[in-house]
């Protein structure tokens, strides 16, 4: 046990925040630590759009779905999957890029070196004594948001990320149990184990909403998920990522 493994597992969503910004030290730092993520081969194929203008905010906020702490947070990052800049290598140094630009592999390469680099900037975050919320409602109007933010095609707003001082301090929902996630050597598929792990959990996470609510609430977490899954949300997505350079070979 150290300071970095006690700050991870400390963590938990913040929706509400002290009126109070970031410095701008602060939010150097919180880029620079995801800056100083793995990439892969070195691409760094993301962009970091912070968001100060207190109209676009809001107009980002009800663009998420309406989430007040879009636009009341100390700071507030987006974080874009970005070959905008490898194109115009491209051009630059007189090579053909775009089928490698249009790629299923690359579009992965961006999606994953982008979520690296966000972890980091949320765990740098949280070592600071702030509080953090990933805010993946951005993708429910992503012309819009690109709109808003005057971003160029072959680069995605993925999510946001709300930082700030916190002004609640909310319980730590439970994770799937060590033995549900980890797997020894090959995926265990035994599936009579699998529901058994599952209808545990489900009562580990009753009992936290009952306890959170004083009984108002009993969820269970097949029962959110299946219910979140069997709603089609976001289904424009494919034909906008196309549109964006992604994902066409």
């Amino acid at each position: 046990m150290n300071a970095v493994i006690e700050t991870i597992l400390r963590h938990r969503s913040i929706r509400r925040f002290e009126e109070r910004p970031l410095t701008d030290e602060q939010i150097r730092t919180i880029v620079e630590c995801a800056q100083a993520a793995s990439t892969s081969s070195y691409v760094q194929a993301y962009s970091i759009i912070g968001v100060k203008d207190p109209k676009k905010k809001q107009k980002l906020a009800e663009l998420a779905g309406n989430q007040s702490y879009v636009a009341q947070n100390g700071h507030f990052f987006i974080f874009c999957a970005d070959f905008h800049r490898h194109e115009l290598i491209g051009g630059l140094e007189g090579k053909d890029v775009l089928p490698s630009l249009e790629s299923t592999e690359k579009f992965m390469v961006a999606l994953i070196d982008t979520a690296l680099a966000a972890q980091n900037a949320a765990i740098a975050a949280e070592s600071m004594g702030l509080g953090i919320c990933y805010i993946g409602g951005l993708r429910n109007n992503l012309p819009e948001v690109c709109a808003l933010l005057n971003v160029p095609k072959r680069v995605i707003p993925l999510f946001g990320l709300a930082v700030g001082y916190p002004a609640q301090m909310p319980d730590r929902k439970p994770r799937l149990p060590f033995e549900h996630v980890y797997h020894e050597d090959e995926y265990d598929q035994d599936r009579a184990r699998l529901v058994e792990q599952l209808q545990r959990y489900n009562e580990t996470v009753s009992t936290y909403y009952e306890q959170r609510t004083n009984g108002r609430r009993r969820d269970t977490w097949t029962g959110q998920m299946a219910e979140m899954l069997s709603r089609q949300v976001r289904m424009y997505m494919k034909e906008f990522v196309e549109g964006k350079g992604f994902n066409l070979r």
